[in-house]
């Protein structure tokens, strides 16, 4: 009997140290499931940011190149009005009176629809930018008392519609 209890002390022994294995590499192998599961979490983690990334720089550089689009149509367009100045200039030219107070008025009409046609087709609208900018730097109070009397002017005409 003490070599049955023995045995069964033994075979519970065996037991217990095969549970207690069974549990370690049950344990280890849920840390290594984890830990894979952590890494691939981070690495998807990753690429997303990756993607978002790419997408914002795309449409940033998009964004971009249709600012350039619309300023070069701009651009183009001021010529256009400018030609168009310029062109209506040497009609008002060819086609007004010579003599008298209407021929010099024509003259000075002429004169200067051709000049700011000139200037609109040479700087286009950033040169005029910069211009009015360099206007309101040498004269900045005027330049605030015009702006002043245009928002007068802006909100007299809102206010009644």
């Amino acid at each position: 009997m003490a070599n049955s209890t023995t045995e069964s002390r033994n075979k519970a022994y065996d037991a217990a140290g095969k549970a207690q294995d069974a549990t370690g590499r049950a344990v280890e192998a849920g840390r290594e499931a984890a830990g894979t599961v952590a890494d691939k979490a981070r690495e998807a983690a990753s690429s997303v940011s990756d993607k978002a990334r790419d997408v914002a720089t795309e449409a940033a550089r998009a964004g971009q190149h249709a600012a350039q689009a619309v300023g070069h149509a701009a651009d183009a367009a001021t010529g256009k009005v400018g030609e168009g100045m310029q062109s209506l200039g040497q009609t008002v030219r060819q086609h007004g009176p010579d003599q008298g107070m209407w021929g010099s008025a024509k003259e000075s009409v002429a004169s200067s629809l051709e000049q700011g046609g000139r200037y609109l087709e040479q700087e286009g609208l950033s040169g005029m930018a910069d211009d009015v900018t360099n206007l309101i730097k040498r004269n900045p109070i005027p330049a605030m008392l015009v702006g002043i009397g245009i928002g007068f002017l802006l909100a007299r005409v809102t206010s009644r519609s």
